[in-house]
């Protein structure tokens, strides 16, 4: 039967279905697929809090949502072309993030009498037997009983058999966009090569799922998205963490410094601590602490011995560091604080997303603590960020707070890697000897930029005192005096703002120098700004984007800029935290635009609310 291919310039897929389905890894797989193509991309993994949820009810719904594109993307879709629905509650839950006229492809089988019961259905209604989906083209599938149909021949039992319905799916997808599946096979062959018939059984599956698209007259049509126009280069995918985590490691390679994670898991940090545990080639040393304080202090040991130390976490880890925090601004020593945030207050909403820890970064410690306060805005610019993140921490001999978050740590996105050559060298300067003059070692005598030196223990002659209690100006000697106390607090807090004066200034990120209306942000709202700005300008409208990557201190040209515009508006996966903070650094009236929902602000949500200022 002769077939054709329909040429799209954009798709938009989730993957949908129980925890144990297998959704995370299909998509990532076809995500994978997708990049190898030079197609651009944009993903968001949306699972639940439990490991191992409740089978076929609503909150046990994982999900994995994968846009692509021949043109350059930012967000991964406000709504899905397609939907893979592997049981009742994965399509209740998203059926509403369905555009009119979408496909949904069902597993028949995930919609029988428990599985409708379970997703709280009324009795005697299914929404794949009814008029509900008239406004969709549904494709009925009964993937359990082909995948155990395909896999017959193996020893597998029942359950070990169901487990590869994932493959079935994913080469289904990649007949229908025309894909090869030696991606696919070759990251089975590594991962299950020593286990003969996982392996095989999967490969069986993912044909299966490939060969019934393709010899099953129903389907007519593949679809086909061009490689993107992108700037030519070698590109990889990369997610958030992994980029944190390279980031830190070129950080270490460029200041000469060993590399020391101390930290403790957490929910969406502990990747930064998986991938950093693969290289101790590069001298990375990484340490599992018993909890959050052990964590924070070992890495403050390893900074006073001279290491780039480092400790990652979420909101509710960072509020136990917050002592410790407090003993490396009084110590004044290099450490990167990292946090992925989430959903919270408490244990919150710990696989959700959220920008809610910007006011613990600034003001979560007891005293006058200032810290520098550094975000990344996407996955990619994790890499570049964490590596800014370290050369302010040494250069300026002060722990640094580094914001990321649960939808850039997830997510994924091409990568245009740099080359080690092209990186800057991150300068270190140890104090080697006493200055001329000096009887002994002066710990708080600063330079101009009223930076301590770092005198490493064990080096003749700089035996010095350290501790939590206040110190005396220059000598580092315990002063109770409330004039040195005074002296010191300010002290403290000019050094942090005189790091304005060595990071660059703000610059617009698009949009007309002066107009209506500037969308600051900062973090994983990036996407949805930058796409909602590229949208509003293209039809002629004075929109501006600005997005901040330096957040303690500010830029110093920022107030400048704002003034320019007639609405600052400032859109927050919070209840309005970065805008409290402008609001009282620059006297502006900014109106803030707040999503709490634990998912990302949307490209429509904005646009509708810019409209609002124009």
């Amino acid at each position: 039967m002769k077939r054709k291919e329909e040429l799209l310039q954009d798709v938009v897929i989730k993957f949908a279905g129980d925890s144990g389905d297998g959704m995370q890894l299909t998509g990532s797989q076809f995500t994978n697929n997708t990049a190898l193509m030079g197609i651009d991309l944009a993903t968001f993994p949306d699972f639940p809090a439990e490991i191992r949820a409740p089978q076929g009810t609503l909150p046990g719904v994982s999900g994995f949502q994968l846009r692509f594109s021949s043109d350059r993307v930012f967000t991964p879709g406000d709504a899905c072309d397609v939907l893979v629905a592997m049981n009742a509650a994965a399509l209740k839950v998203n059926l509403t993030a369905i555009k009119k006229g979408g496909k949904i492809i069902v597993n028949t089988d995930g919609f029988d009498a428990k599985n409708l019961r379970l997703a709280n259905y009324p009795d005697g209604e299914n929404p794949i037997e009814n008029d509900s989906l008239s406004n969709y083209e549904v494709i009925k599938i009964d993937v359990t009983k082909m995948t155990r149909e395909a896999l017959k021949e193996f020893t597998l039992g029942t359950k070990e058999k169901d487990r590869a319905k994932n493959m079935f799916v994913l080469g289904f997808l990649y007949w229908m966009y025309g894909r090869d599946m030696e991606s696919t096979t070759n990251f089975l062959k590594e991962k299950f090569g020593k286990k003969d018939e996982i392996l095989n059984s999967n490969i069986a599956a993912l044909r299966a799922g490939y060969n019934y698209a393709d010899t099953t007259e129903t389907f007519t049509t593949t679809f086909k998205v061009e490689r993107a126009r992108m700037e030519p280069g070698v590109y990889r995918s990369i997610m958030g963490n992994q980029a944190v985590s390279y980031g830190l490691i070129a950080a270490s390679e460029k200041s000469g410094l060993p590399l020391f994670l101390g930290t403790y898991p957490i929910t969406p940090a502990s990747d930064i601590l998986h991938d950093l545990s693969k290289y101790k080639s590069f001298g990375v040393k990484t340490f599992q602490a018993e909890d959050e304080i052990a964590a924070i202090t070992s890495a403050i040991g390893a900074s006073y011995g001279g290491a780039l130390g480092v400790t990652t976490s979420s909101g509710p880890g960072i509020a136990l560091k917050g002592e410790a925090m407090g003993l490396a601004v009084m110590l004044e020593i290099p450490l990167l604080i990292i946090n992925i945030q989430r959903g919270g207050p408490s244990t919150g909403l710990p696989t959700k997303t959220e920008q809610s820890d910007l006011l613990q970064a600034y003001y979560g410690r007891n005293g006058e603590c200032p810290m520098p306060v550094i975000s990344a805005s996407t996955p990619s610019d994790c890499f570049s960020a964490v590596f800014e993140a370290a050369r302010i921490s040494v250069q300026h001999m002060t722990p640094v707070l580094f914001l990321s978050d649960g939808y850039i740590a997830n997510g994924a996105e091409p990568w245009k890697f740099p080359q080690s050559a092209d990186l800057p060298e991150i300068t270190v300067n140890f104090k080697k000897g006493l200055d001329e003059g000096e009887v002994k070692l002066q710990p708080y005598k600063r330079d101009e930029k009223l930076v301590r030196p770092w005198a490493i223990p064990g080096t003749a002659g700089l035996e010095h005192r350290i501790g939590g209690l206040e110190k005396q100006d220059v000598t580092g000697n315990v002063s109770y005096d409330p004039d040195n106390h005074q002296h010191m607090v300010k002290t403290r807090q000019a050094k942090v703002d005189l790091i304005a004066n060595y990071i660059p200034e703000q610059t617009l990120d698009s949009g007309p120098e002066k107009g209506k209306v500037l969308i600051l942000g900062w973090g994983s709202t990036y996407g949805a700004i930058k796409s909602a700005s590229a949208e509003l300008q293209a039809q002629g409208k004075q929109v501006a984007h600005a997005h901040l990557r330096y957040i303690r201190p500010f830029p110093r040209n920022l107030g400048a800029l704002l003034s320019n515009y007639e609405t600052i508006l400032i859109p927050e996966i919070n209840n309005g935290q970065l805008i409290k903070i402008i609001r009282d650094t620059y006297l502006v009236d900014a109106k803030g635009y707040n999503k709490i929902k634990g998912t990302p602000i949307t490209k429509g949500e904005l646009i509708e609310e810019v409209n609002k200022y124009l």
